[in-house]
């Protein structure tokens, strides 16, 4: 027999259509839509897509020439933008590489690299001539998978990022690399220094940072919508907690 002083289950908390973060979380009322010269095409990782503190739908939500593919592979730029591109080398990639800008002493907050790695010539030229940008959105292995699963990508231009602040969510998400950047901030970085014009580094950067006030404030009255990232056991170099998904 069932008990009958036993709790029924809770009501699922309900998502938001647009950015499908739980309605607590949501900041789509907020957003300030951008317009846009250059094209955004963001490619998500099917495990990354839930994530409470995914910034890729949020950061799609900005710009109305923008395209947010969730899957591993697409057989071309044009399959994945679903419109034909004529030149993928006008499309610029964020590259996954060991290559850092603060290695290899380059200037600016995006720089170009040639096929080897390095610091490309004619940088003004090579990042005036792009049309559009792909972004990778997952975490460092998600984003390697979809490098490798998606070939095409060799054919577009590479560039890294030389941010000149860490990225805005600190403890909230630990970034591998001191130069790893939010897939929100990433876009701020490289749209603003293309297009220049920082007022969209200065729109999208403020989103974000409603974004992770709204968590904060969640995770003390929900902490099961916004989970504190596990702590580190710093006597045996491991972490407490569940492990992310």
């Amino acid at each position: 027999m069932s008990n009958p002083t036993a709790a029924a289950p809770a009501d699922p908390i309900p998502e938001c259509p647009h950015c499908q973060k739980p309605m607590p979380l949501c900041i789509c009322d907020s957003v300030t839509p951008v317009e846009n010269r250059l094209g955004l095409l963001i490619l998500q990782h099917p495990q990354e897509q839930d994530r409470a503190l995914g910034t890729a739908r949020l950061l799609a939500r900005h710009f109305a020439k923008a395209t947010l593919r969730v899957g591993l592979s697409w057989p071309s730029l044009s399959k994945a933008l679903g419109q034909p591109i004529e030149n993928a080398s006008h499309w610029a990639v964020l590259y996954l590489g060991s290559a850092r800008a603060a290695d290899l002493e380059a200037e600016g907050e995006i720089v170009a690299l040639n096929r080897k790695g390095e610091v490309a010539d004619n940088q003004r030229a090579l990042l005036g001539k792009l049309e559009g940008v792909v972004l990778l959105d997952g975490t460092w292995s998600q984003a390697k998978a979809l490098w490798w699963r998606n070939p095409w990508m060799l054919k577009c231009q590479r560039v890294i990022l030389n941010p000149a602040h860490p990225s805005r969510y600190g403890r909230l998400r630990k970034e591998p690399r001191k130069d790893g950047l939010s897939t929100i901030e990433a876009a701020a970085t490289i749209l603003a220094s293309l297009e220049k014009r920082p007022d969209i580094a200065q729109t999208l950067n403020a989103s974000f940072e409603r974004m992770l006030t709204r968590y904060r404030e969640v995770q003390a009255e929900m902490p099961e919508l916004a989970p504190k990232p596990p702590v580190k056991d710093r006597r045996r170099g491991v972490r407490r907690g569940k492990k992310r998904a």
